[in-house]
């Protein structure tokens, strides 16, 4: 047994000791080969965005925005952005960033938001029609009282 574990030990230092193997030779590109992901990854991405002001959400509320295509009955169909805020108290102003697809013909885009208060809906803005996908400014936005 002593044997046996002094050469295991022996041949556990002289595995150490050896010299590093040296790290494989790199393959050489070849011209043919595609482009990386990763170039993809760097074009620019043309975004817009919608901004304003949420009058007024309840302080520590948590205010959900969404920019949703909708069918002509109200229904939502896609999300094109998404932000989620905290209510002030005071007048809350957003950014909603998106990135700008064309509308297919039978459906739009709205703007809704969901202001909540402890788990609890609390006020809303019902849907506001965004007419083209463009930036803009859609200044102060009056929330409702949720059913």
């Amino acid at each position: 047994m002593r044997l046996a574990t002094l050469s295991l030990i022996g041949c556990l230092l002289s595995g150490c000791s050896s010299t590093p193997a040296e790290p494989p030779a790199k393959l050489p590109v070849s011209p043919q080969q595609p482009a990386p992901a990763r170039a993809l990854i760097e074009q620019p991405v043309e975004r817009f965005q919608l901004s304003g002001a949420l009058l007024t959400p309840p302080a520590g509320s948590v205010v959900e925005l969404a920019l949703l295509l909708v069918d002509p009955k109200g229904r939502p169909k896609g999300l094109l952005g998404s932000t989620t805020l905290t209510g002030t108290g005071q007048s809350l102003p957003f950014t909603l960033g998106f990135s700008r697809d064309q509308l297919p013909a039978d459906l739009s885009a709205q703007l809704r938001v969901r202001v909540s208060l402890s788990g609890q809906l609390t006020q809303r803005l019902p849907g506001k029609p965004i007419a083209t996908l463009h930036s803009q400014n859609l200044g102060a936005l009056q929330l409702v009282s949720a059913p």
